[in-house]
């Protein structure tokens, strides 16, 4: 017997319990409730060829997925200034893409944020994106209107995974953290929603990374919430 997504009951229930009775929902954007990965790959790497080619050979998004941009052009060059160009191209670029409709929310994305709002919930967004991008795509996606606030990388002096990250979201919007549960993509994302004490669905994964449970697609939780 399964539960009501295809998982095992046991699977289920855990689900259940950290769903139930939390009101707040902190959301992650990029790789959570859109499809970016492709396009912030395509621009870093034509931004590092521009920039720093000699990075390129050994560059790999998917061991930055979650962090600032400013962050990983910092790690990728070692040099501020160089940096600065590298993260301010590659913005550029990826918010290209974004206006070429590169980026688009994944299944069950618009379904889960208005079961979240129409169901007496209150969806906030916590982003590791510049405001400039974010604001980009969540006008592409028809997404912006679903959540109460936005918290960028550009309004906080710390990126995912520093767990500060997310304890400046529950400060800023009064959050009670045993209220919450957040929703995470990236083993950089999960250790910063972890390490605040916040209850964390780690979506999109079949093996969780620690502290969070694993959700395998957004449309699990919808139908959860519906029978809730």
């Amino acid at each position: 017997m399964t539960g009501p997504t295809g998982s095992a009951p046991a699977a289920t229930a855990v689900l259940a319990g950290v769903v139930a009775g939390r009101r707040v929902w902190l959301c992650d954007l990029d790789g959570t409730l859109v499809d970016s990965f492709p396009a912030h790959e395509a621009a870093f790497r034509q931004a590092i060829a521009e920039v720093v080619p000699a990075a390129l050979p050994s560059f790999r998004y998917a061991d930055h997925a979650g962090a600032s941009t400013a962050e990983v052009a910092a790690l990728l060059t070692g040099d501020r200034e160089v940096a600065g160009r590298l993260a301010r191209r590659k913005q550029e670029l990826y918010r290209r893409f974004v206006e070429q409709g590169r980026v688009r929310p994944f299944p069950g994305a618009r379904r889960l944020l208005d079961r979240l709002t129409g169901g007496g919930r209150v969806a906030y967004l916590v982003t590791s994106g510049s405001r400039g991008s974010v604001e980009r795509v969540l006008t592409g996606s028809a997404l912006g209107a679903c959540f109460r606030d936005v918290l960028t990388a550009d309004d906080v002096p710390v990126s995912k995974p520093d767990p500060e990250f997310y304890r400046l979201a529950c400060r800023r919007w009064h959050v009670d953290p045993a209220e919450a549960v957040v929703l995470e993509d990236s083993p950089h994302g999960v250790a910063s929603a972890v390490g605040a004490g916040l209850a964390t669905l780690h979506v999109h994964t079949a093996e969780p990374a620690p502290g969070a449970v694993a959700v395998r697609g957004l449309d699990d939780i919808v139908s959860l919430l519906e029978m809730t």
